[in-house]
């Protein structure tokens, strides 16, 4: 009995860099993993203290901004749909939708969100996937996220 291998693959902040437009300081994520096409990927943020959203987010408890996981959510998603259907950067990646997001708990300097993402469906150049952030195993944050990708 044949069983399908599906192949690991990550990309790390020099893969990432290649696939998505964003740079410092609205890069949301530091390295993908677990990336099975563009079917599920983990990727990687370390929240430091240095970013600059933590001078007014908030100066005397600084807590990472909930858009900011949406964010790191989409261009996980970004990297996972560009990975496995373009050769390169496509020109233009737009955010479509973001629906049913939750906050569970802060997102603290120190703490490192992994963005559990899941493709939900397809259609041409269109893409949604379901999120998890995560620190240390439990949920911070949940969304559904849409975008549109164009390599013309």
């Amino acid at each position: 009995m044949d069983k399908a291998v599906t192949k690991l693959e990550a990309a790390d902040i020099a893969a990432v860099l290649k696939m998505l437009p964003h740079r410092y300081p609205f890069l949301m994520v530091d390295r993908v993993v677990d990336m099975q096409g563009d079917e599920h990927g983990i990727g990687i943020k370390n929240v430091t203290i240095n970013e600059p959203h933590f001078q007014g987010h908030f100066p005397d408890n600084p807590v990472f901004p909930g858009v900011l996981m949406i964010e790191g959510m989409a261009q996980t998603a970004g990297v996972l749909c560009i990975t496995a259907n373009f050769k390169k950067r496509p020109k233009s990646l737009f955010f479509l939708t973001i629906d049913k997001a939750k906050f569970r708990k802060p997102v603290l300097p120190g703490d490192t969100i992994e963005y559990h993402m899941r493709k939900i469906t397809q259609r041409g150049n269109m893409w949604w996937y379901r999120g998890l952030a995560k620190v240390v195993g439990k949920i911070v944050a949940e969304a559904e996220v849409g975008a549109m990708i164009f390599d013309a």
